[in-house]
């Protein structure tokens, strides 16, 4: 009998102990959802932030604002006060509504503020928007650099000259951003299909990449002498290098009669 009493002692006791546990296990997950649902305050962008411009700028011009989110979509490195950043400027493009992150500025131009990896330098080029994936290109990023020169004329063994005409390929496969500097506005004129002449404005860019000498030296002549595009990559992209791309390869049948297969 007290064997009995004791096993059920026991059995009641293991009982109270399960459904305490599971009591504190639902606990621990309304907690937890409790708390993801918990708002939070950040700085959000109210209006566009261009690349280049400061933080006292924008908050001057009301482009800075505080706003609620949930925790749960709190964006990681968020801020919610420009203290740790007063002094810096974007170096990106910041859209309406976007939360505000401490790798999102930086001192541009500032070359002490540039870290440069060991064994490489740093090299400007100037791009507009179109040819930097529309400003999507920020420090950190790594790129791919495609060259297409104008007019591209061979010398051939009797040292004849034969017009190839545009001629796009890859130049430096991979390589990192280490700046984006501030956006300025140049004018360049166009033909229009009638032969006239039109102005327009074209928002130009410095990057600054890190390359070795060699890489320095193809970035520089393809810059000096050739239409410049850089593609932005991720750590999947394949990219390798190639032979490149003359008008022929896209349009045989216009050169040799043929049609493409």
């Amino acid at each position: 009998m007290a064997r009995r009493s004791v096993l059920l002692l026991v059995a009641i006791l293991i009982a109270l102990a399960g459904t305490a546990m599971i009591v504190l296990y639902v606990q621990g997950i309304e907690a937890r959802a409790t708390k993801e649902q918990e708002l939070v305050e950040v700085l959000v962008a109210a209006e566009t932030i261009d690349t280049g411009e400061s933080v006292t700028d924008a908050q001057e011009a009301g482009k800075i604002e505080k706003a609620e989110v949930r925790r749960a979509d709190l964006v990681d490195g968020s801020l919610s006060s420009t203290s740790s950043i007063s002094d810096l400027v974007a170096v990106g493009t910041i859209y309406p509504g976007e939360q505000l992150i401490a790798r999102k500025f930086g001192s541009l131009g500032d070359t002490e503020s540039l870290v440069i990896p060991d064994g490489k330098m740093a090299v400007s080029v100037e791009l507009t928007d179109f040819e930097r994936v529309a400003g999507f290109v920020n420090p950190g990023n790594e790129v791919a650099i495609f060259a297409t020169p104008q007019d591209l004329t061979a010398i051939l063994p009797d040292d004849k000259e034969q017009k190839l005409g545009d001629y796009t390929r890859i130049v430096l496969t991979r390589v990192p951003v280490l700046g984006v500097g501030t956006t300025s506005v140049t004018s360049r004129t166009t033909k229009t299909e009638d032969g006239g002449q039109v102005a327009e404005e074209v928002a130009r860019t410095i990057l600054t990449l890190a390359v070795t000498q060699d890489e320095a030296e193809q970035l520089i002549q393809a810059d000096r002498n050739s239409d410049v595009t850089f593609a932005l990559l991720t750590d999947e992209s394949k990219i390798s290098d190639s032979p490149g791309v003359r008008p022929a390869d896209l349009y045989p049948e216009l050169f040799t009669g043929g049609t493409r297969s």
